[in-house]
């Protein structure tokens, strides 16, 4: 049998007769990670479950949450072209997803509510289809420990509260984490991410304000 050549990673999830001529620009840079997920094929990739989803926030393990391949990849070309019309990431959310002038924020840590924005995830990660995966955004900073860069205790204390308050009353199963510093891919303004199971599709248009993720506004 003839000996085929290994599909390389920048082509996997691309129909054949589509095939880039070369790796493009918006894939050449990333890590050794990301080229290993974009090389799988969709197929192979594990849609998480809500149970699974729950122990991962359980025992702190949100590095292993990840994006379908395709998924990914779309990812990648998406922010390349944000980088380029807007400067930067931070740029786009704040003129464009957040639509906030200033980043003072009015009061203590969620005392008001236009210090917060609650939007979907713009390109959510792999899991189940019954699961809304949400981001809160605030003006205001959510410390973390500066040795492990992870939510200090009175900070979770804090985003436990509010996100009882918020979604506490409305949706049966939900939770919240805050990715470890190293893991954010916006660093310059603060977020944590909520999902929730099944909620009520009225509930989630109202909070978030008929929001709209970009991965469904933007051609697959």
């Amino acid at each position: 049998m003839p000996h085929e050549e290994p599909v390389p990673f920048w082509r996997v999830n691309i129909p054949r007769d589509q095939w880039p001529t070369s790796c493009p620009d918006f894939l050449r840079d990333i890590s050794e990670k990301d080229k290993k997920i974009i090389g799988t094929p969709d197929e192979d990739y594990q849609v998480l479950t809500w149970e699974e989803v729950k122990e991962l926030v359980r025992i702190d393990r949100v590095d292993k949450f990840q994006r379908r391949p395709s998924q990914l990849r779309r990812y990648r070309q998406f922010t390349h072209r944000l980088e380029k019309e807007h400067g930067s990431i931070m740029n786009f959310m704040l003129n464009v997803r957040l639509r906030w002038d200033n980043m003072t924020p009015s009061a203590a840590p969620f005392q008001d509510a236009s210090d917060t924005k609650i939007l979907y995830n713009d390109w959510p990660y792999g899991i189940d289809a019954d699961i809304v995966h949400l981001v809160v955004w605030t003006k205001f900073e959510l410390e973390d420990d500066a040795e492990t860069g992870l939510a200090t205790p009175e900070s979770r204390r804090e985003i436990e509260a509010y996100v009882q308050r918020v979604f506490g009353q409305k949706t049966k199963e939900f939770v919240w984490f805050k990715n470890w510093k190293s893991l954010k891919s916006v660093h310059a303004v603060e977020h944590f991410h909520v999902m929730l199971y099944r909620p009520d599709k009225e509930f989630v248009r109202e909070i978030t304000g008929g929001d709209v993720a970009m991965s469904d506004k933007c051609a697959a």
